[in-house]
């Protein structure tokens, strides 16, 4: 009799399977959440490139606009018979719209929910001025457009600075920055010859005209800058992280890197505005048949090494950090003061702005690259960047009373040895006190 046989199972081990059967089985790994920041489709890449190259043309169209109110104002104003009272307390009416507007033009760039809103309304603001300038030239008129071209600029300036950075993310902003200072460089000579030659062969409120209807390319430019380009996913997951405890405006006015880079920079540019009005004096006295022309040269010189060089400074900024490139920029400048107060020919006095060019390269990148990085994930980006250009302009207009006041009393070479020393002593500041900005890219 055989043992009737069990229905029940027995339970097979490990140990009666054959080695060859008994390996580990990874466990079914669970999907890993979709970053949108890596779903960049075709279409979005298109888009984004499309959209850079949007606001390469709006960059340069826009340096376009602004270069109609810069020298060729006093040309205007004098040619319509304007006293030099007249003349100088309209200029004087812009510049403290500019001064006291960087700030609240900063802060409504923060507050709009498009900042290309915010830009396109500038670039118009901006056309009306320079058409009501050339249409009803009468004072009051122009006072009004002197300071609605002003405000529009304090808007116009931190807006394009948000647009480049929501376009390419923080990582990419050096780069980014660095194209638009090259393209910007591009506008002004461009723009310089052109409005030239318009003030030469037809008249001078042509160039206010000819100022006018660069609105229409302009806005053309910045319509290609579309929002949701594969860019805006790396900027919506920066947002959507918590906001930093330093946050608040409080705390951001206690930041050290911002504070540090305001005092650099107002000295820096209590070193820096008087240099070339007092070139422009010495090459009078120089030769006066040329003075003119060389004056020019001065200007184009440093734009021509700003726009060649503008790309490579974006690049390096990420590369090696910021600190490094501020350094260069500041050294440019103490050195630049010591070669002009110890050289006469009027060659090698417009040689020497290579420097200045240098130092436009670095400031037209570092001074929006390290505010994003010194109030990142803050939402204060626009309004610091706007106390910083507060910093600038102060230092901006103490600098040419200093200047004066050296060569009336010192002599010009004095006044060039004044300055280079404020200078240095910015580069000395800057090496003590401001720290590195530069995060990690993870951070």
């Amino acid at each position: 009799m055989t043992a009737p046989r069990s229905h029940t199972r027995r339970m097979v081990s490990p140990r009666d399977l054959p080695r060859s059967e008994f390996r580990a089985r990874p466990l079914p790994r669970r999907p890993a959440p979709a970053d949108p920041a890596q779903e960049i489709t075709p279409e979005m890449t298109a888009v984004a490139r499309a959209s850079s190259r949007g606001l390469d043309g709006f960059t340069f169209f826009v340096a376009n606009l602004q270069t109609g109110f810069g020298p060729f104002l006093a040309v205007y104003f004098t040619q319509a018979k304007w006293t030099q009272t007249d003349i100088g307390f309209a200029l004087t009416v812009g510049s403290l719209v500019s001064l006291l507007g960087q700030m609240p033009g900063g802060a409504f760039v923060d507050a709009v929910r498009s900042r290309r809103f915010a830009a396109g309304a500038s670039v118009v603001a901006i056309a009306l001025s320079a058409l009501a300038l050339a249409a009803w030239p009468n004072f009051l008129i122009v006072l009004l457009a002197m300071a609605v071209h002003s405000a529009a600029s304090c808007v116009l300036t931190p807006a394009i600075a948000a647009i480049s950075i929501g376009l390419v993310g923080h990582a990419k902003a050096g780069e980014r920055l660095g194209r638009n200072a090259s393209f910007s460089a591009l506008g002004n000579a461009v723009a310089a010859a052109l409005m030239g030659a318009c003030g030469y062969y037809l008249s001078n409120d042509a160039v206010f005209y000819l100022t006018a209807a660069l609105m229409v390319p302009t806005l053309i430019a910045l319509s290609f800058i579309r929002p949701g380009e594969a860019g805006g996913a790396r900027k919506r997951v920066e947002e959507a992280r918590a906001p930093e405890p330093e946050g608040s405006l409080r705390l951001l006015l206690t930041n050290r890197a911002l504070l540090c880079f305001g005092a650099c920079m107002t000295l820096f540019f209590l070193a820096n505005a008087a240099m070339l009005p007092l070139v422009g004096s010495r090459l009078t006295l120089r030769a006066s048949e040329t003075a003119t022309v060389l004056i020019a040269a001065c200007i184009v010189v440093p734009q021509v090494v700003l726009a060649l060089t503008g790309p490579a400074i974006g690049r390096a900024a990420e590369r090696w950090g910021r600190r490094p490139l501020l350094l260069i920029g500041f050294a440019a400048l103490p050195i630049r003061g010591l070669l002009f107060a110890y050289t006469d020919s009027p060659e090698l006095l417009v040689a020497i702005q290579v420097f200045d060019g240098i130092s436009a390269a670095v400031f037209g990148v570092m001074v929006p690259l390290v505010v994003s990085d010194a109030t990142r994930y803050t939402g204060r980006f626009n309004l610091a960047l706007g106390a910083v250009g507060t910093a600038m302009g102060i230092g901006a207009a103490l600098s040419t009373s200093l200047a004066g006041i050296m060569a009336d009393r010192l002599g010009t070479q004095t006044a060039f040895l004044g300055l280079a020393i404020v200078g240095f002593a910015g580069l000395a500041l800057l090496a003590l006190i401001m720290p590195e900005t530069r995060r990690s890219p993870a951070v």
